[in-house]
């Protein structure tokens, strides 16, 4: 049984790739300092798998630790999710991003230089294409960063490829674009802490009753319905991809990659499914544009389909409805269940 390190994977992305790892045949250990998950995931997570859950508590900051596991355990590699994501506190805290994105990499890929661990897939971010006026996005566009948030994702993307020219690394690299719902279980999903910087946690929080309405940001964009565009992607399928990456990096074959759908959606389309979901309307109001907004963000998925053979199998109406059984058993009180 191949074994996998997986960092961060108490959060919301990481929890998932948990279980399709585990149902795929592999053997994981989590690490994870619990910074941005709560430690109630791990129970959730045995419960979905039927049995225990490696964990290791900490940092990828911390060599010592990264020693001691990469000693203890015979990894055949690692996927990376362990990282700061929030733009917008990027810009108020860059150097927590540097250090936590950067510097965590960067002594994550010495501890598994001196363990001769050479696998590695790294959680990036369609960020990195900065404000793309060629649609949709194809791998090959010129890479930018409008905040320390895109800067630190594409400082790691650059590090593992410098990493890899001098070292045996087989690294894949998989740029997300936005990925939402949940496991059908109800088990595991996003919980954003505060209010939610991302459409579809925020729409939900308006079902929930916790905001009174959705704003729309601006209806004047050059879109079908004159709300912005961007590409969704349920969690489930962006967790199989990763399973499909790891098995890329065994027959020794890197890459870089988009992991979307190629199927943009529109504020309102989203609204109109969530309600859908629910059963019910849901208030909103347009007000203005919000400064930074692009008319359109979704990605060209073919490169992921001719390398991996991925294609995203789970659509808007599954998005919606994950999301919506999630935050209703958040709401009864399943995450403090064991």
């Amino acid at each position: 049984m191949p074994q996998i390190l997986l960092t961060g994977g108490a959060g919301y992305i990481g929890s998932h790739t948990f279980v399709a790892l585990r149902e795929a045949g592999y053997g994981v250990t989590i690490l994870d300092d619990f910074s941005n998950a709560d430690a109630s995931v791990i129970d959730r997570l045995g419960r979905l798998t039927q049995g225990p859950v490696d964990v290791v508590e900490g940092s990828v900051l911390d060599r010592a630790l990264l020693d001691h596991t990469f000693a203890e355990k015979s990894f055949d590699g690692v996927v990376h999710f362990a990282a700061r994501k929030a733009v917008g506190e990027s810009v108020a805290k860059p150097l927590d991003y540097f250090e936590t994105n950067i510097t965590g990499l960067v002594t994550l890929a010495q501890a598994m230089r001196a363990a001769a661990v050479w696998r590695i897939v790294f959680s990036s971010t369609a960020t990195v294409y900065g404000e793309p006026e060629v649609f949709p996005l194809t791998e090959n566009l010129p890479l930018s960063h409008t905040s320390p948030y895109a800067f630190t994702k594409l400082t790691a993307e650059r590090v593992l490829e410098q990493a890899a020219a001098a070292d045996p690394f087989t690294v894949g690299v998989l740029r997300y674009f936005n990925p939402v719902g949940a496991h059908p279980s109800g088990l595991i999903g996003e919980d954003p802490r505060g209010i939610p910087d991302n459409l579809m946690p925020f729409i939900a929080k308006v079902a929930l009753g916790e905001i009174s309405e959705l704003q729309v940001f601006g209806d004047d964009y050059d879109t079908p319905d004159g709300t912005c565009w961007r590409d969704y992607i349920h969690v489930m399928d962006l967790a199989r991809a990763h399973v499909l990456s790891l098995e890329a990096l065994m027959a020794g074959r890197g890459h870089v990659l988009n992991v979307g759908t190629g199927r943009p959606v529109s504020v309102l389309e989203m609204h109109a499914a969530y309600q859908a979901a629910v059963g019910r309307d849901l208030p909103y109001r347009i007000v203005d544009r919000r400064p930074g907004d692009v008319p359109r963000l979704y990605a060209d998925p073919a490169r992921a389909r001719d390398v991996l053979g991925f294609s995203a199998e789970l659509g808007l109406s599954e998005m919606c409805a994950s999301s919506w059984n999630w935050v209703q058993a958040q709401a009864a009180g399943w995450r403090f269940n064991s």
